[in-house]
């Protein structure tokens, strides 16, 4: 690719992946089009920055046209999209973005990371400390991260890092993506059951992760966590001529608000993350670059100064009261896990934690049990869910008590308008308290920084 320059559409340009693969085509010198019909920040003020944002929002078949060499499809586009027919009409390329990735790597060791949660975070700290280290890389990760300009690089490096998920590629490639990438080596972080509009069944859910561990080719390592029971069900299954590699929460304590690592030559490392699933996260990490000749020495020398991925546990503002955390968490594993992290990690501190039902499963009534006792950790609960949201995304309604009885938390405080939400948080008593936000999506264009300056 890099000595070709490609014209290429992108079907459904504005998501989190395939705005960032826009982008970094265009900085190679490809012609990039593109098309959506809902693109939100950051992916709109991105695409917009770099000339790539479409004039208008929605799917024109005149876009499509027999000079492009390739046509990217996302998932969020379906299978009768006007753009898609048109393309099949002429008889063009139409691939997924990762048999695009797949092709553009073809020649490089490839490293996949996937699993229900913790991969965009491990895929962080192995790319901060391959850079940190100076090593040549290509990277495929969900995340925007300090110190790397877009979320995707495809250059002429030997191997190439890769956030792999379970959702289909795309409408008419109906595998998992992680699938598509034929992995040299592979990591699986933890399964629980996500996604129920691609899979509706928890064993069809297992089975993709299956699929996954059985496509190590012979000479490939799989890395697994050993404390999920499927992944080590998984993960132990013999397999000829692969290596198996398991990890487990990295040695620690916690003093006074602070994580440090605890390592084998007996010295202390302070980490700027913390939570014992980011201790699984970052011994996965650090198990994934031993494989690629990091040294011990050299990680803890590197993960000192990793921030964490945005939206990733990440800092909002603060005083020396009050901590304001924004988490990515959604699924009901992220939730429970990030909110018992910030509880641990300030015990003595009063936490009100607020989670957005955003995504398919979030909002689908038959999947809302699985929340159930998620928020024990929070002394405050709030839940948010916007009505527009819901039809948007063509599901039948829930009502506030619907996720109340789902929660199993009757004092759970819901709200469907983020000024409601934003009233309440306000009118807390925030000395001694900390405030964590989690959500994939944005709280209905709920300014962060602006409820930060409320509360602190």
């Amino acid at each position: 690719m890099e000595k070709q320059v490609l014209n290429v559409h992108f079907i459904s340009i504005g998501g989190a992946a395939m705005h960032n693969l826009a982008i970094a085509l265009h900085k190679k010198g490809c012609t990039v089009t593109g098309s959506d019909d809902e693109i939100m920040d950051p992916s709109r003020s991105r695409l917009q920055q770099h000339g790539l944002l479409p004039e208008r929002e929605g799917w024109f078949a005149d876009k499509i046209h027999a000079g492009l060499d390739v046509v990217i499809l996302g998932m969020h586009a379906r299978a009768d999209n006007p753009e898609l027919l048109k393309a099949q009409e002429l008889g063009l390329k139409v691939q997924s973005y990762p048999e695009f990735i797949y092709d553009q790597s073809i020649d490089k060791q490839r490293i996949v990371i996937v699993g229900s949660h913790g991969k965009t975070t491990i895929t962080s700290m192995i790319l901060h400390v391959l850079k940190y280290h100076n090593r040549k890389f290509d990277y495929l990760v969900g995340a925007q991260l300090e110190g790397f300009d877009t979320m995707v690089q495809l250059t002429d490096a030997p191997i190439i890092i890769i956030e792999g998920d379970e959702y289909f590629a795309s409408p008419i490639h109906r595998k998992p993506k992680f699938l598509y990438y034929r992995h040299h080596i592979g990591l699986i972080s933890g399964i629980a059951w996500d996604h129920i509009n691609v899979y509706p069944d928890f064993d069809e859910y297992v089975k993709q992760f299956e699929l996954f561990a059985e496509a190590t080719p012979k000479a490939g390592s799989l890395v697994f966590d050993n404390n999920d029971d499927l992944v080590t069900v998984i993960g132990r299954k013999e397999r000829e001529d692969v290596s198996r590699l398991e990890y487990a929460v990295h040695p620690h304590k916690i003093a006074d608000g602070q994580t440090f690592l605890l390592t084998a030559s007996g010295g202390e490392v302070t980490v700027r993350v913390f939570g014992e699933h980011n201790m699984r996260n970052l011994n996965g990490a650090k198990t994934v670059l031993e494989r690629l000749g990091v040294e011990d020495a050299e990680f803890y020398r590197a993960i000192a100064s990793f921030k964490g991925a945005a939206r990733r546990m990440e800092m909002v503002a603060e005083n020396d009261q009050t901590i304001f955390f924004r988490d990515f968490a959604h699924a009901p594993s992220k939730l429970e896990a990030t909110t018992h992290a910030v509880k641990a990690q300030f015990p003595h501190r009063k936490l009100v934690a607020c989670m957005e039902l955003h995504t398919f499963s979030s909002l689908n009534k038959d999947f809302l049990h699985e929340y159930k006792d998620t928020f024990r950790d929070a002394d405050v609960a709030v839940a948010y869910f916007n009505p527009h949201t819901i039809a948007h995304k063509r599901l039948n309604p829930i009502t506030e008590t619907d996720v109340k009885e789902a929660f199993n938390r009757p004092d759970l405080q819901v709200f469907t308008d983020n000024e409601s939400l934003v009233s309440f948080l306000v009118s807390q008593s925030w000395p001694n308290a900390n405030l964590l936000m989690m959500s994939s999506g944005n709280y209905n264009g709920l300014d962060m920084n602006e409820l930060s300056r409320k509360i602190l």
